[in-house]
């Protein structure tokens, strides 16, 4: 690892810390304030994202949000408002399978499948009975809604990022539960080692891969 590289890593993210940390605040607040509906949003925007454009994912939860087909989702109507999605009729089965899912007698409710105080359980959770979500929509939906700062979000521009500055030897095929821990531990011990938070060194990553701060 070039001790020059990890300098402009750090210095870059002295530039976005502010950013980065309104950006989680947003996060946090979700959980503590959001109703089951907002959170149900943060999780098919997760089901979507797998090989598909984060913003173009985002329009189309919004889209789907304000005609109220995220409420009693059709799946043929739900796939019609996936623009830019890619494989968007698998991922409109995977948001009708999800609403079934966390409704409990009638009513969503994703916080009672949920356990702020246990976020690694609850991700084991979410990859074992949500279909269509892996380690990394899962990680990815707990940060967003506030409980995943220690989750890695290993996706194409983190992973390419994690060979940079050599933490991993090469970007793996597969991700399976072994070696996507085994990576998130890597990650994490690299964050450690260069001072910046596990939630901030994943944004900044990101940022490199993809030009902004997003979700």
């Amino acid at each position: 690892m070039a001790t020059d590289e990890v300098e402009q890593l750090k210095e870059l993210h002295r530039e976005l810390e502010d950013l980065i940390e309104a950006r989680l605040r947003e996060f946090d607040l979700l959980w503590l304030n959001a109703d089951e509906e907002r959170l149900f949003e943060e999780l098919v925007f997760c089901l979507l994202t797998p090989q598909s454009r984060a913003r173009s994912c985002w329009a189309a939860v919004e889209k789907l949000s304000s005609m109220g087909e995220l409420r009693c989702p059709a799946q043929d109507r739900v796939q019609s408002e996936l623009k830019g999605v890619r494989f968007s009729r698998r991922k409109a089965e995977y948001i009708c399978r999800a609403r079934g899912l966390f409704t409990v007698d009638g009513r969503l409710s994703l916080r009672a499948r949920i356990d702020p105080k246990n976020p690694f359980q609850t991700r084991e959770w979410l990859v074992g009975n949500v279909k269509g979500m892996g380690y990394k929509e899962a990680s990815h939906f707990l940060r967003n809604i506030g409980l995943g700062r220690d989750l890695a979000i290993l996706d194409r521009h983190i992973l390419k990022s994690l060979v940079r500055f050599g933490v991993i030897s090469d970007i793996p095929k597969s991700l399976g539960r072994g070696r996507y821990l085994q990576i998130e531990a890597a990650m994490s011990e690299f964050a450690r080692v260069i001072d910046i938070p596990m939630s901030h060194l994943d944004m900044v990553l990101w940022y490199m891969g993809a030009g902004e701060v997003f979700k």
